[in-house]
């Protein structure tokens, strides 16, 4: 049997949750029975106050370290991602258009990393192949023109499958008029012996910051993106700091740097008479060592008011001991149900949640421990390879035409 030839195509590569759980999924399946490759539309994103080059991404190395080809049609844009482009009308050029007929000729099957590939996907006189969308998040009704490019790729029959990362986003996008017969639910899943407690790395990490042993640490894991809700996790840390003259704040992901002028300004409007709490936070930017961060944590929060699934920070530190807290969006209730907190869209409430969730820690461990095998990676990837292989067998290949 030949194997099965899978082309993804990402808008970019910039750092976030999809991006992750993506590329890690395609290193999972890729060699033997299915070859992976990745067609980036840009080659560099400006996102979170961040400048993005696809080389420097910690996705594109792993992808291209484990084999995985990785090409981009525009090497040096400047400026894509940036608020200011964030509307314009996606325009592709003959040489671009050519690039992609060529990757979706050589591909038995196309996944599109979100709605937003579409758009290309959607150009009249590429290869009719088979696409399956994987959907990340739970609001379609934000993604501006991305949700109509992907009802007319439904339209057209483009599109044989979507792949959900959550309930949430099943039943969001069937509102939205996604047939529910092409809506399939997987949930995320990490790697079990990446993701895990340890008292090593606690330990380490925990020195290098110059955070004391005993300490109580809430890790915010997120990109300076508004869906997150900065303001209101500053507000809460500026809460919870205040109470407990032990604990420590830690902030991460794209645009959570003191280079972030924005973020700068939100910090001091958040501490206001009291700047000196800021000496008892972590603004660390984009990290490859998110695990050694979360089992340094004893919670992991998120306080979005929007737009998320199913976390993978939330994920990914339950995973490694951190209790999770975090406010009802998406599935985050069934995410932290038995095993962390929920809260309201208060800073009191959510410092007193994080509180309550470092005491409460040893009576939340048996739950986390026994979460483990129903968010592993092997579970997943094993469902995004069957749903391929179905999609594949299911669908006759058309006579195509020939490449740009």
């Amino acid at each position: 049997m030949s194997e099965l030839r899978v082309l993804s195509i990402y808008e970019g590569f910039f750092s976030g949750g999809a991006r992750i759980l993506h590329s890690d999924v395609l290193l999972g399946l890729h060699g033997g029975a299915q070859r992976h490759s990745v067609l980036s539309i840009e080659g560099e994103m400006y996102r979170e106050a961040t400048r993005q080059p696809m080389e420097e991404d910690a996705c594109y190395r792993s992808l291209t370290a484990g084999g995985v080809q990785v090409a981009a049609l525009r090497r040096e844009t400047g400026t894509a991602g940036s608020p200011d482009a964030a509307d314009a009308p996606p325009v592709f050029t003959a040489d671009e258009l050519a690039a992609t007929a060529r990757a979706t000729a050589a591909a038995d099957v196309v996944l599109s990393l979100k709605e937003q590939p579409l758009a290309l996907l959607n150009q009249a006189g590429l290869p009719l192949r088979p696409v399956v969308v994987c959907l990340h998040r739970s609001d379609p009704e934000n993604q501006g023109p991305a949700l109509d490019a992907l009802l007319a790729a439904v339209a057209a029959g483009r599109v044989q499958a979507c792949v959900c990362c959550a309930e949430s986003t099943r039943l969001a996008y069937a509102a939205a008029g996604v047939p529910a017969e092409l809506l399939h639910v997987i949930p995320n899943g990490v790697d079990l012996l990446r993701f895990r407690p340890d008292a090593s790395r606690r330990a380490s990490v925990r020195a290098a910051l110059g955070i004391p042993a005993r300490a109580p640490v809430v890790t915010f894991a997120a990109r300076w993106a508004a869906m997150k809700n900065v303001p209101l996790f500053l507000a809460s840390a500026r809460e919870f700091l205040r109470r407990d003259p032990a604990g420590y704040v830690v902030m991460c992901g794209a645009g959570m740097t003191a280079d972030n002028p924005g973020l700068r300004e939100e910090i001091a409007s958040a501490l206001g008479g009291e700047p000196w709490l800021a000496d008892r936070m972590r603004m660390l930017g984009v990290r490859g060592d998110m695990e050694a961060l979360y089992a340094a944590s004893d919670v992991v929060s998120l306080t979005s008011s929007s737009g998320e699934a199913a976390p993978l920070c939330l994920i990914e530190g339950m995973m490694c001991g951190a209790i999770p807290v975090a406010t009802d969006v998406g599935d985050c209730a069934q995410l932290v149900a038995g095993r962390g907190l929920l809260t309201p869209f208060d800073p009191e409430a959510i410092a007193a949640a994080w509180t309550e969730a470092v005491v409460r820690a040893p009576l939340f461990a048996p739950a986390l421990e026994a979460a483990r095998e129903q968010f592993s990676r092997t579970r997943m990837v094993a469902a995004y390879g069957a749903l391929l292989d179905q999609v594949h067998g299911g669908v006759p290949r058309a006579v195509l035409p020939e490449p740009l």
